[in-house]
């Protein structure tokens, strides 16, 4: 049996990256993971993977649509399907073997099992019990799916088995307009399957501004997505390796069936917990199935601390690293801080979405006098040269101090041009600060100082 200060139960971006704060801290660190690799979902089945086939079926958009008019002419590329998974495979690789060599830099110990918290203070992982004076819950989420809606991994699938299917699709169906849903669809959307999206609401990707979910939509129609809205699945039935989807319209309770080669089930994620004995400990959860944590991540019981997706709030890796990062600092005795009012949010399709802060209509709904500046991409020089004219920046200020509230892009490389903005709200910035700041010529990123000019006398490029 091993002492350790700190074991974290989870390696995905919440647990490696926690563990590591923690040996950074000078505390003697564990963490436990059952897969062969190291990264959890992220790395293996998920943010990872999934962008690695983005950017390889976007070259491919490239070439069939955009290099002729470039002057780059010949034959369209075809596609080896096996070598882009293989592709996809040493990109996951590659990443995982990064956070294991950064275990073995740090003097991490990697407890390979699967753990469980028989008391407190104490992680079992196989038939070995460990002693710790700290544990963190890095567990993590998994797929949710419908009642009525199997899931085989094979023909019904959930992003898992959509990074690994053994022939591209002729038929897509996607239920679930959501983030998932949307990048696995435009990846076999640009492979050449028929990509048919099914969503409950009336809106996709819910939650978002709503500007900006209707020009998504109308730039993934364009793009051919198909969209069946307000409807609600009701059953999938697969035969002969086929699939039929059965779902009734909200409107009018009528009831309809789609024909998929493949379903794509992408309604969501719920926490992973399971097996960790949480109920016998007495760990307080949510209806939901989310662990309950205070303000420094620890849950009811002293020295049992929750981060990630297995708690409240967005399930973003990157909201899980902070938390990691912040839960490691409180356990060192330091202070652990998270701003949750600015943690972006980011959609990998072409164009790209991304946003951070309010929303006009939460602005609205708390009565919040407010500001728009917003520029289009069609302004841009930079991106009318590269054939990614399409979207906006959008910003959001304080109509009476000008601080900026909430921020929207929806173009070229938007899930890097946020982060101009996640700095300035972490400042307290004002629209005026990002406007006076100079911006290279010619760049994407002119468009957010645009935008924030928009938000005083009006932007000079339209």
């Amino acid at each position: 049996m091993a002492s350790y200060d700190v074991i974290v139960i989870g390696s995905g971006p919440g647990g490696y990256v926690c563990a590591i704060r923690c040996a950074q801290l000078g505390l003697k660190t564990a963490c436990v993971e059952g897969r062969e690799t190291l990264g959890g979902t992220c790395l293996n089945v998920g943010c990872i993977p999934s962008k690695a086939l983005l950017h390889a079926s976007h070259m491919l958009h490239e070439a069939e649509h955009n290099f002729a008019a470039m002057g780059l002419k010949g034959k369209s590329p075809s596609v080896d399907w096996k070598q882009m998974l293989a592709y996809k495979d040493d990109t996951i690789g590659q990443n995982t073997k990064g956070i294991e060599f950064l275990f073995k830099k740090n003097k991490i110990d990697w407890l390979k099992g699967w753990g469980s918290i028989p008391e407190a203070g104490k992680v079992k992982v196989g038939d070995e019990v460990h002693e710790a004076k700290n544990i963190i819950i890095a567990s993590g989420s998994e797929s949710a799916s419908l009642p009525g809606v199997e899931v085989d991994e094979k023909v019904v699938v959930t992003s898992t088995g959509a990074l690994e299917l053994g022939k591209i699709p002729k038929k897509l169906v996607v239920i679930g307009a959501g983030v998932i849903g949307l990048e696995l669809g435009s990846v076999y959307k640009r492979l050449g399957a028929e990509v048919t999206v099914i969503e409950y609401l009336d809106a996709i990707t819910p939650g978002m501004d709503g500007e900006v979910q209707k020009t998504f939509q109308r730039i993934l129609k364009k793009q051919g997505f198909e969209f069946i809205m307000g409807a609600a699945v009701q059953k999938t039935e697969v035969s002969r390796n086929k699939a039929k989807v059965t779902y009734k319209l909200r409107k009018d309770d009528s009831e309809h069936v789609i024909d998929a080669d493949t379903v794509l089930v992408a309604t969501g994620r719920k926490p992973y917990t399971d097996g960790l004995g949480l109920e016998a400990l007495g760990v307080e959860t949510s209806q939901r199935g989310q662990i309950k944590v205070g303000k420094d991540w620890q849950t009811n019981i002293k020295g049992i601390y929750a981060i990630g997706d297995c708690i409240d709030g967005p399930m973003l890796a990157h909201k899980a690293e902070d938390e990691g990062m912040a839960a490691a600092e409180q356990v060192a005795g330091k202070h652990g801080h998270v701003n949750y009012g600015v943690i972006p949010g980011v959609i990998y399709t072409w164009p790209e979405v991304a946003n951070v802060g309010a929303t006009e209509e939460s602005l609205k709904d708390e009565g919040r006098v407010y500001k728009t500046g917003k520029f289009m991409f069609m302004g841009n020089g930079r991106a009318k040269a590269n054939f990614a004219a399409e979207g906006f920046v959008k910003i959001l200020a304080d109509k009476e101090t000008d601080r900026i509230l909430g921020c929207h892009i929806i173009g070229p490389g938007a899930g890097d041009l946020i982060h101009e903005i996640c700095v300035a709200m972490e400042f307290g910035a004002s629209a005026e600060d990002v406007a006076l700041t100079c911006h290279a010529h010619p760049t994407y990123s002119e468009a957010v100082r645009e935008a924030a000019l928009a938000c005083g006398d009006g932007p000079i490029h339209s």
